[in-house]
């Protein structure tokens, strides 16, 4: 445990903390364990990698300044000085958060998939997920209609991801930090990020529009923005070229 905080960790060199939304707040484990090290083991290869999860049991009125003050804890109790931030989708919102309220903790910021609020179909897709999974039902489903525009496309996913949600999951973990999302709009605060800062964005993302990005880019001081055109909120960080841009620009 990083300060009470569930992490993995693979490679060598300087810390690249990494910040991902996880359903549970545990380690991944199985599929999702294994997809998440595969898309990172090209930082490995040149810093020591932790990916940072967040604690179980965050009270049900947690903030994304209150998520970013756990982190922020758990940077400076483990490492010396400043460190790179790597963040994706949910992620990238608390990193967001992390960077223009502890700006001495971050060193370099890429983000990929997100921007300093949600979108108004992402936004609508975590509350119907926060929804479900208060009313007892599998909540994953809800997700679909942020990975798909296609009628039919949704259909399917939709039995796909109830299917993986599992029959006796508890998603009260996952609820807090999606609601906290819920009430995240850092456009006010940009100014406050000092960090070098990449954001990697597709231009077909449904969760965080890509003129969300250019506002995000365009309030922080030292920030640049690579868009991928045709890509879907995923498709983004499983781009071949994700690695190679987030590397050039963290090394």
């Amino acid at each position: 445990m990083m300060n009470g905080l569930p992490y993995l960790t693979a490679g060598t060199g300087s810390p690249l903390v990494v910040l991902l939304f996880t359903p549970q707040a545990a380690n991944p484990t199985g599929l999702a364990r294994w997809s998440t090290m595969r898309m990172l083991r090209p930082f490995t290869e040149h810093f020591t990698v932790y990916v940072v999860n967040r604690p179980p049991g965050l009270p049900p009125t947690t903030t994304m300044a209150d998520l970013a003050a756990v982190y922020a804890a758990a940077i400076k109790t483990t490492f010396e000085g400043p460190v790179n931030v790597l963040a994706i989708s949910t992620g990238g919102s608390i990193a967001l958060q992390l960077a223009a309220d502890h700006p001495d903790l971050v060193g370099r910021l890429v983000l990929g998939g997100t921007a300093c609020a949600l979108g108004p179909v992402g936004k609508r897709a975590q509350r119907a997920y926060i929804e479900r999974a208060r009313q007892g039902r599998r909540p994953s489903p809800a997700l679909a209609d942020v990975v798909t525009e296609s009628a039919i496309g949704r259909r399917l996913l939709r039995g796909l991801l109830w299917l993986s949600d599992g029959g006796h999951e508890d998603h009260t973990d996952a609820v807090t930090v999606l609601h906290a999302e819920d009430g995240f709009d850092l456009r006010g605060r940009l100014h406050d990020i000092k960090a070098p800062t990449l954001l990697i964005q597709g231009d077909n993302d449904l969760v965080y529009p890509v003129e969300l990005a250019r506002q995000t880019v365009e309030g922080i001081p030292d920030a640049r923005l690579v868009v991928y055109p045709g890509r879907s909120h995923s498709g983004t960080f499983n781009d071949k070229r994700f690695a190679v841009d987030a590397l050039g620009f963290l090394k």
